[in-house]
């Protein structure tokens, strides 16, 4: 018989994303509070592929290293364990080593001689073409099955980790947990798994306090959040204590980055909240009770990032009335000037290569047609965008094209119309696009089995 668990699980989420800003006071208060482990995610692929294509990080390196070193003063002090997933924005093997340089240069200033465990999530091409040939990868909306030549075209491949590599870690002594690819939530609520918890709790505090006090309303800025996790439930607590918690805040929450209100999918189950009820218990903390937790077969998300194409990119800004009062009649005139000016002076040696006009005060973000009877903008800015399979072709595309917005007419143009380049040179180089190759999930027998583990313990290093 399963023992009921009575204790309760204090989690003290200092940020969002590490780097981008925990706050010491906040940290104060969450150990004062009697957190018993300090955790946060690190990244994310909201910013693109070329990220993990890359290996490096979105967050600068200054900035990491402050986070690190509050986080690492806190849970000195305090005696407790620190978590992190998705290391260096991507949580390839490249981005793991550059936190975990950091993680030892902030240790070594301080004087500190963690134990630190490195969980490694990268995947190796062959591993991803077994796994396929065995029938264990199936993809995602809008991928189509896999094949052996989209897994080559890939610079790197991660795999998304659960939480048992963390647990497995803490439970060997882990002071400090630097994980590699992870699902934001795993990282979260791991060590309340740990500890016996209750599943649907558990990964429900996780999925709310992914982003730090993003769950919170914010009445001054702040970063982090308090979860309290018992046998019944969870309570949510903002740490700068002029911030609330309320009910709509705390549920609304599952909708972030999760497309169903109710039901979110993580590796080995999914967690359901339809019955969860919200509770503001005082002006500040809301508590929920009702999560529940689905077991289902083990899997992983796989996500593969790959360059491509180069692309070269000119910013011009418009004025002109005539062309802001018929917007639409000027980016179709201009986009079919451009591709027969390229095709007149370079002809086929431009290859596989596009063009595309942005238009930003108009429709630069959507890129859908403006409603009827909207009013002209008072001035747009159009960033013009030549993709080529070599960056000098971009370069050269860009600089055919440059002409055109000096010269080309529209309806109603008396005189020569004249726009304004933001810089000079006006074409601009900026290297080759990346994309996402992989959007697939992979069975797993066990959830270690795509996951390396190397310890790293500073004690024994200064010892030898």
């Amino acid at each position: 018989m399963t023992r009921k668990f009575d204790d309760k699980v204090v989690i003290l989420v200092p940020t969002g994303s590490l780097g981008a800003g925990a706050r010491e006071e906040e940290l104060e208060y969450g150990i004062a509070q009697g957190a018993q482990v300090i955790a946060t995610d690190a990244g994310s692929t909201d910013s693109g592929a070329a990220y993990l294509a890359l290996g490096m990080s979105k967050n600068n390196r200054g900035s990491v290293k402050r986070d690190l070193t509050l986080m690492m003063k806190a849970a000195s002090k305090a005696n407790i364990p620190i978590v992190v997933g998705t290391s260096g924005q991507a949580g390839g093997d490249l981005n793991l080593d550059w936190t975990r340089d950091i993680a030892v240069e902030v240790a070594n200033e301080l004087g500190l001689r963690p134990k630190i465990a490195l969980l490694y999530s990268e995947l190796s091409k062959e591993t991803v073409k077994r796994k396929n040939a065995e029938g264990r990868i199936r993809p995602l909306a809008p991928m189509g099955a896999l094949d052996e030549a989209t897994i080559d075209s890939c610079d790197h491949i991660v795999a998304a980790m659960g939480p048992e590599p963390y647990i497995a870690a803490l439970e060997a002594g882990a002071d400090i947990v630097l994980g590699g690819r992870t699902t934001d939530t795993a990282v979260i609520c791991c060590y309340a798994l740990m500890k016996g918890a209750p599943k649907g709790p558990s990964w429900h505090a996780g999925k709310i306090g992914e982003c730090g006090g993003q769950s919170t309303l914010k009445k001054v800025d702040a970063s982090g959040l308090l979860l309290r996790i018992d046998a019944e439930g969870f309570e949510v607590e903002p740490l700068n204590q002029i911030n609330t918690a309320t009910p709509e805040s705390v549920s609304g929450h599952m909708l972030y980055e999760n497309s169903d209100p109710f039901r979110l999918y993580e590796p080995g189950g999914v967690l359901e909240v339809s019955k969860s009820h919200y509770e503001q218990v005082n002006p500040r903390v809301v508590r929920v009770t009702g999560s529940e937790w689905e077991e289902q077969p083990y899997t992983m998300k796989i996500e593969g990032a790959a360059s491509g194409q180069f692309q070269t990119v000119m910013l011009i800004g418009i004025r002109d009335p005539i062309v802001l009062n018929d917007l639409d009649t000027f980016n179709t005139k201009m986009t079919k000037t451009l591709y027969d000016r390229v095709n007149s002076v370079i002809g086929e040696a431009a290859g596989n290569f596009h063009i595309s006009l942005r238009l930003y005060g108009w429709n630069g973000v959507s890129g859908e047609k403006v409603p009827d009877g909207t009013p002209p903008p008072r001035e747009i800015a159009v960033l013009f965008v030549a993709t080529a399979d070599t960056q000098d072709m971009a370069n050269q595309i860009a600089k055919a094209c440059n002409p055109k917005f000096f010269h080309m007419y529209m309806p109603n143009h008396d005189e020569m119309p004249s726009y304004g380049f933001a810089f000079t040179p006006a074409d601009i180089p900026r290297g080759p696009l990346y994309e996402f190759k992989l959007n697939h999930v992979v069975e797993c027998d066990d959830p270690m089995e795509l996951v390396r583990t190397v310890w790293l313990d500073l004690g024994l290093e200064e010892a030898a």
